[in-house]
């Protein structure tokens, strides 16, 4: 069996709330989202670099489908060059602090966990 270059090719987040979640990320990562209706389906998209490989997701709406959890998988958002500047928007946003930044280990950076307004749990990740 030939290793996969990724691990990961897309996620959704569950939404029971779209609008507020929408409302969260954008602030968090200062951009708009993206929008579209796919099938029964509302996303708002993360902004990602597809042209060049790069690996995406969606904040997802359709509550006979998607439940939000904050005992579910663990989604690591990039946050380089520095988590904190990120984690220091989770609370004014509507967000939870979990687990502040913390050091993962030699040479692996560091990670802080947060609860968004939806009540999913998800990681922000950086180098320094």
């Amino acid at each position: 069996m030939q290793l996969p270059l990724h691990a990961l090719n897309w996620f959704e987040i569950p939404v029971s709330n779209f609008d507020r979640a929408k409302k969260f990320y954008e602030t968090l990562f200062d951009y708009q989202m993206p929008e579209s209706m796919m099938g029964p389906n509302r996303m708002g998209f993360f902004l990602y670099d597809f042209q060049n490989g790069g690996r995406g997701g969606a904040i997802v709406y359709n509550p006979d489908f998607y439940t939000p959890s904050s005992s579910g998988s663990l989604i690591y958002f990039n946050c380089d060059p520095d988590l904190q500047q990120v984690l220091d928007m989770v609370e004014n946003a509507g967000g939870k602090i979990v687990i502040p930044k913390t050091p993962v280990g030699p040479d692996l950076g560091y990670w802080a966990l947060m609860l968004d307004t939806e009540e999913n749990r998800a990681a922000l990740h950086s180098m320094k």
